[in-house]
């Protein structure tokens, strides 16, 4: 057999930079180091660090400072670990640390050969590690994932109880890519529009909401005017004066205040900075009442004015230099290669975009109609980038229609086609909040568990063809549409979720519960079974920040973030295990904000332990 120092001088190129070896027995190859500490269940794991664990840490709960070491069987060698005692050993797992089994011979333990971290007692066996340095070195292939595979999980899915509220909803998706300028969504009066089709006519008076989420794309991003998006609010009376409260509000950009990164599937986020795009990070925010500094408290509009209440860019990632607005912009820069006549920039390969999502909660006095558009950045004559001003908004509202491309429209409701499209939103929807108590039944005040071994599930986001057989679409209602965009709120993107389980245990015998989120496979016949995949496509289907709060098992009342990632058909971990003492009743509420970019629908499931 080729020894390992052979192997070793024939990729002198993979790791150029290592000092040399102490030994001939030691050869590690240096990896960022984690702290177990940050990785506590009561911590939490932000991004820069997320990206930094190796794939074998799956999730913090999984992670333990100090790991137990069964007793080995006298004459056995001891496991061996990376730092030393100083003594030539390895530091803390002497017999002592085994357990007092752990004390026969073990003069002819060989020394330990350390692989990106990971011990090999023999040599010998270096060739069955699959350390993927060795496996470069040897021409072979890491072997592909295991394809997924379906199964059933036989149990009961109810309806959620429960229904919206009434709050209407500013909701701007569609198109969801924005390639120019023009509307996106505008709820004011067609007078004196030019394209009247293009404004629907809704006041909003009291309580209501804003979203939107849009892609700014370009095939020439280095020649690309900085997209912009605003939105532009005008008092509704011309006689009175209104005030608008803002009572939270975020909007982030996905590059750089948010970018799409991979998380675990389940991550402590009590100090709310585990996120994954835009979306993420935004219902995040919201979950916690937050309005971000940049956000006025309240804004104050005399007769007929008009005020922006964004006005934001979407900036396209290029490989060139950062542009700064009111500075070198793309179009002076082609006005200078024009003058050099150099020739125009090519296409890239892959198109260049970026995401912003945006959520505001508010409280008007009066009516304020609203609108959100979108905008190249105008340029100056020498190709200087300039800042949109509300004159500019106020001008590409009167002349423009809305944007295109369009997406494409939605399937009707009631169509039997095997190919269904739900379209994306543009309009006004109803519904902010789903707030409920989950009983046994409305006369009933407490949740009876399920009998051990046995779970239920309630449905969350539900929609057309995806109703796990309950019958319930929770998609909310439009109260006002264009014509080619989705006929419901699919997927109910920023409704907030705040769902209170009196759990009861009805036995003589203590029970452990399981609470849990998941993301079954979409179907609509069955009401007594769910469908998941071992080993889950790649696909992200959740993406956000649940909140519970309870009373734990030592009776202290407890507040707890997860940051949860699933993947299509994944049945997720637990959120919370419960132990319930016979008869004992325990309360539990578990909201969250459903994120956008999410993929409906979802389950609340309740699960007794065997």
């Amino acid at each position: 057999m080729i020894s390992l120092l052979a192997i070793l001088a024939s990729v002198p190129a993979l790791a150029p930079d290592l000092p040399p070896t102490p030994s001939q027995e030691t050869w590690q190859i240096p990896t960022p180091e984690v702290d177990p500490s940050d990785l506590s269940p009561e911590s939490d794991l932000s991004p820069e660090l997320a990206q930094r664990l190796p794939s074998s840490l799956a999730t913090p709960q999984e992670i333990s400072p100090s790991v137990h070491q069964p007793p080995l069987p006298s004459g056995l060698c001891p496991p061996m670990a990376p730092a030393s005692d100083g003594k030539g050993g390895p530091a803390g797992l002497g017999p002592k640390a085994l357990g007092p089994e752990a004390t026969g011979p073990q003069q002819n333990c060989p020394s330990p050969v350390l692989l990106s971290n990971r011990q090999i007692s023999d040599p010998s066996t270096v060739s069955q590690a699959h350390d993927p340095v060795l496996e470069l070195a040897k021409g072979t292939k890491t072997p592909p994932p295991p394809k997924p595979t379906l199964y059933s999980v036989p149990q009961e899915i109810r309806p959620l109880p429960g229904e919206l509220d009434e709050v209407p909803v500013f909701n701007s998706n569609s198109p969801e890519v924005v390639r120019g300028s023009g509307i996106l969504l505008s709820t004011f009066p067609p007078d004196e529009m030019q394209y009247p089709d293009a404004h629907l006519d809704f006041a909003f008076k009291g309580r209501f909401d804003i979203f939107a989420h849009h892609i700014a794309r370009s095939d020439y991003p280095e020649d690309t005017p900085t997209p912009y998006l605003g939105i532009l609010v005008k008092n509704g009376s011309s006689r009175r004066s209104t005030v608008v409260d803002i009572l939270q509000a975020a909007s982030y950009l996905g590059t750089p205040d948010a970018p799409y990164i991979d998380l675990p599937s389940r991550t402590p986020n009590n100090l709310g900075r585990v996120y994954s795009g835009p979306g993420d990070r935004v219902s995040n925010v919201i979950l916690r009442g937050v309005r971000q500094s940049n956000w006025p408290a309240r804004i104050s509009l005399a007769p007929d004015e008009t005020i922006m209440l964004m006005n934001l860019p979407l900036p396209l990632p290029t490989l060139g230099r950062p542009i700064k607005n009111g500075s070198d912009g793309p179009q002076r820069r082609i006005i200078q290669a024009q003058a050099a006549g150099k020739p125009p920039r090519k296409r890239v390969a892959t198109p260049s975009s970026n995401a912003r999502s945006a959520l505001i909660r508010l409280k008007s006095e009066g009516k304020v109609y609203v609108a959100s558009m979108a905008m190249l950045a105008p340029v100056a004559a020498d190709g200087r980038e300039l800042i949109p001003t509300k004159a500019d908004w106020e001008d590409l509202l009167r002349r423009s229609d809305v944007l295109r491309p369009r997406d494409h429209p939605p399937s009707d409701l009631n169509s039997q086609a095997e190919k269904f499209y739900y379209g994306r939103v543009a309009g006004v929807s109803r519904g902010s909040n789903w707030e409920t108590q989950i009983t046994d039944s409305r006369k009933q005040k407490k949740l009876t568990i399920p009998a051990p071994g046995k779970s239920f599930s309630y449905g969350i986001s539900t929609l057309q063809r995806g109703t796990f057989g309950t019958g319930q679409i929770q998609s909310a209602p439009m109260l006002v549409r264009y014509p080619d965009t989705a006929y419901l709120a699919h997927g109910n993107y920023g409704v907030h979720y705040q769902l209170t389980l009196p759990l009861y245990n009805p036995s003589d015998r203590p029970q452990q519960v399981n609470l849990m989120l998941q993301t079954p496979v979409k179907q609509d016949d069955s009401q007594q079974a769910l469908l998941f995949y071992h080993n889950p496509p790649p696909s992200i289907f959740f993406r956000g920040t649940v909140r519970l709060r309870y009373k734990g098992d030592d009776g202290a009342p407890a507040l707890r973030y997860l940051h949860l990632v699933h993947r299509r058909g994944e049945a997720g971990q637990p959120l919370l295990t419960l132990n319930l003492k016979a008869e004992e009743s325990r309360l539990v509420t578990v909201d969250f904000l459903y994120p956008p970019d999410a993929t409906p629908p979802q389950v609340l499931t309740i699960q007794t332990q065997p």
